[in-house]
């Protein structure tokens, strides 16, 4: 976003203030932790905020290409925290977080913003960390001592970056009385999903401040960084493919939504609804994702398929119906060498085959259909029903549910069928505008028992 509203700016800047609060040892703040006489050890600090300003940069460069804008190598900001006064371990933070570029506009305000924050939530866990005795507990190699206050300090500094991160949006406009609640639950889940990977950056940063302070000294510390970086590097190519992968599965649907404008956001909405079926009948995420694959490039074979035959108004022939039943060959032969795609690819040739043998291009029948074909087959059918073509009006939800249990059995898996009725019923079906629609229609979940149809598309 190139602006930030001005009660944005006005929370930024009181972030930042309190910041600079927790970095000057004022009278009105207690400054626990620092030597006798109150100076600032300041090799380490120096050390730590060359280390970390040092690795961030690494991480966001061409050689690595960290997919995310937060920090990476927060093992750094918790071993300043295990090792240095509550002060000292919050100026780790700031060089890097100040001199990092910034993607998005107002540089400024969000340098000033990722500076403060993150000052914060080092100075919290380093206050945790000190009240829970990690200090003492480290100096002495005491493990299991330095391991309890080492997780109270992750979770004090958890816990700060999520309420700074969900305070945010919140400064930008009171959200109505209604979404607090759900704001709330948002806070609570970031949280949840924040702590498990800073609880590993954790245990990285009591293992580097144990080493600072054993006999072997500040060098053996960084041992710790190597095994780090090179799991973080091998993250962000993985990353990188996952991108590279998105990219192609897109350029080939806008290929074929190009190509056949009357069923545009067709393959998106099969893929949802691929997905749905596939998180209802519990399969695990990898599979997830790999039937919204199968579902998103289900129709690719359409390529193949004159576009005059597409976009027919009237009957087809029998000659015009056996060369568009080609198109599951056709789509199969594009994408049989994309190995990522895996069971996706007999999704792509089997979507139209039928229980009873009946489908096409092979009349499979039975248990001989694929799982992830028989899962398209279902969403394909569904959105096909509830989306307006140049041939027919868009059916209601319930009717094209209705349609779907009648089919189950001859046509259609019934497991399937049971599942995408479950899932819409709970979450409600909402179509994307199709490329002949000029509005959208969202169909909620059960409170909503009534639909009218849209009307026909016209050419």
């Amino acid at each position: 976003m190139e602006a930030l509203p001005a009660r944005a700016r006005a929370y930024v800047a009181g972030v930042a203030l309190l910041a600079l609060l927790c970095l000057l040892p004022l009278p009105v703040l207690p400054s626990p932790g620092l030597p006798p006489g109150g100076h600032v050890p300041w090799t380490p600090v120096l050390l730590l905020a060359a280390l970390y300003a040092g690795c961030e940069r690494v991480a966001r460069s061409r050689l690595v290409a960290a997919p995310y804008p937060g920090g990476v190598f927060h093992p750094v900001l918790l071993a300043g925290a295990s090792l240095l006064p509550p002060q000292a371990a919050a100026l780790v933070a700031l060089p890097g977080a100040l001199l990092l570029p910034v993607e998005q506009r107002p540089h400024r305000v969000r340098r000033l913003w990722r500076a403060g924050r993150l000052v914060l939530a080092v100075w919290a866990a380093s206050r945790t960390h000190l009240a829970a005795g990690g200090r003492d507990a480290v100096a002495d190699c005491d493990v299991p001592g330095a391991l309890a206050a080492a997780g109270a300090a992750v979770a004090a500094f958890c816990l700060v970056l999520t309420l700074l991160d969900g305070g945010l949006p919140s400064a930008a406009g009171a959200p109505p009385r209604g979404r607090r609640t759900a704001a709330a639950a948002d806070w609570s889940g970031r949280f949840l999903r924040t702590l498990a990977p800073l609880t590993v950056h954790g245990l990285a940063g009591l293992m580097m401040a144990l080493l600072w302070r054993s006999a072997y000294g500040p060098v053996a510390a960084l041992l710790v960084l190597l095994p780090m970086g090179v799991s973080w590097w091998a993250f962000a190519q993985a990353h990188r493919e996952r991108a590279a992968h998105q990219a192609t599965i897109r350029a080939l649907v806008q290929a074929v939504d190009i190509k056949d404008g009357y069923t545009r956001g067709h393959s998106e909405r099969v893929g949802r609804a691929s997905m749905m079926i596939a998180r209802e009948l519990g399969l695990d995420d990898e599979r997830v994702e790999m039937l919204r694959f199968a579902g998103i490039l289900h129709d690719v074979g359409k390529l193949g398929v004159p576009t005059r035959l597409l976009t027919k108004n009237g009957p087809l022939t029998a000659e015009e119906r056996r060369v568009i039943e080609l198109h599951p060959e056709y789509g199969h032969e594009m994408v049989r060498g994309i190995s990522f795609l895996g069971e996706a690819r007999a999704a792509v040739l089997h979507h139209h085959e039928r229980l009873d043998g009946s489908g096409y291009p092979y009349g499979l029948a039975g248990g001989q259909i694929p799982e992830s074909a028989r899962v398209v087959a279902v969403a394909d059918a569904f959105d096909a029903m509830t989306s307006t073509r140049s041939y027919s009006r868009a059916r209601p939800v319930p009717v094209a549910l209705e349609e779907l249990r009648r089919c189950a059995g001859s046509h259609f898996d019934p497991r399937m069928v049971g599942a995408l009725v479950r899932a819409v019923g709970r979450t409600g079906w909402h179509p994307a505008v199709t490329a002949d629609e000029s509005r959208t229609t969202a169909v909620p979940g059960p409170a909503a028992r009534s639909l009218t149809d849209r009307p026909g598309a016209r050419r």
